[in-house]
């Protein structure tokens, strides 16, 4: 009994830093208003063996964009939705059967911008690691789970330039997870790396093993510049084509 209330003392401990340091990194709705299509994706934290881990998705075969890539569970956010939580929550409740209840919402990220020039926000929440995933099957042909200390330490890496349509130049990191569960390596790259990359240097709060394009010592400032650059560049691409 005492070894039990030890582990859930130290699984709530392990959370408790983590949510400070979330929520030193909330945006909140600061970017909502900008004028770009908007999508969310929820990112869900879960303690699992005494390390935080981060639960990913992978896309159906079946899909006309992107068929077989990794990423979290999202979407398009919809008229109905009141904000960005709403549209992740949603999402995960429609592809992976996440109940919205079931998800402590600890703060929303600065965002990213995708291919399609969407205004993409990650969500940030717990979630509990006896959650029983329920993919559906239009939409999410796996689910798997990675410690997020993969993501400053990871064992399979590389780095590519690359050059969105508006000219912004960027870094791309490229994870290989070898999951033992599934047997199998997955390919976490592009906007869903950057954020899980992103999550990890918060909750960390150290350096990793390869370059970021971020002042570690002022980690939230040079994430919502990077981020206004590349709005930058995506608006001025716009007033271009006009």
């Amino acid at each position: 009994m005492a070894a039990e209330r030890g582990g859930r003392a130290g699984r709530e401990s392990l959370k408790a830093a983590a949510r400070a340091r979330l929520r030193a990194h909330d945006v909140a709705g600061r970017f909502s208003a900008l004028p770009l299509p908007r999508a969310a994706v929820l990112l869900p934290l879960l303690e699992r063996g005494g390390r935080l881990c981060l639960l990913l998705t992978v896309r159906s075969l079946q899909l006309r964009r992107f068929p077989g890539e990794v990423c979290f569970p999202g979407g398009k956010s919809e008229a109905a939705d009141k904000d960005e939580i709403e549209t992740a929550l949603r999402e995960a409740k429609e592809e992976i059967g996440l109940p919205p209840e079931e998800v402590e919402v600890v703060c929303r990220l600065v965002p990213g911008i995708d291919k399609m020039n969407n205004l993409v926000t990650p969500v940030v929440g717990f979630i509990e690691d006896t959650f029983q995933a329920t993919p559906n099957p239009d939409e999410v042909s796996d689910v798997f789970v990675v410690p997020l200390e993969y993501f400053i330490e990871p064992l399979n890496y590389t780095s590519l330039p690359y050059k969105m349509s508006s000219g912004h130049q960027g870094r791309m990191h490229c994870f290989t997870y070898d999951d033992n569960e599934h047997k199998a390596p997955f390919k976490i790259w592009g906007l869903t790396a950057h954020f899980a990359v992103f999550l990890a240097l918060v909750i960390f709060g150290r350096r990793p093993t390869f370059e970021v394009d971020y002042d570690l010592d002022n980690l939230l400032p040079s994430a919502v510049q990077n981020f206004m650059n590349l709005y930058a560049s995506v608006q001025e691409a716009k007033k271009s084509h006009l």
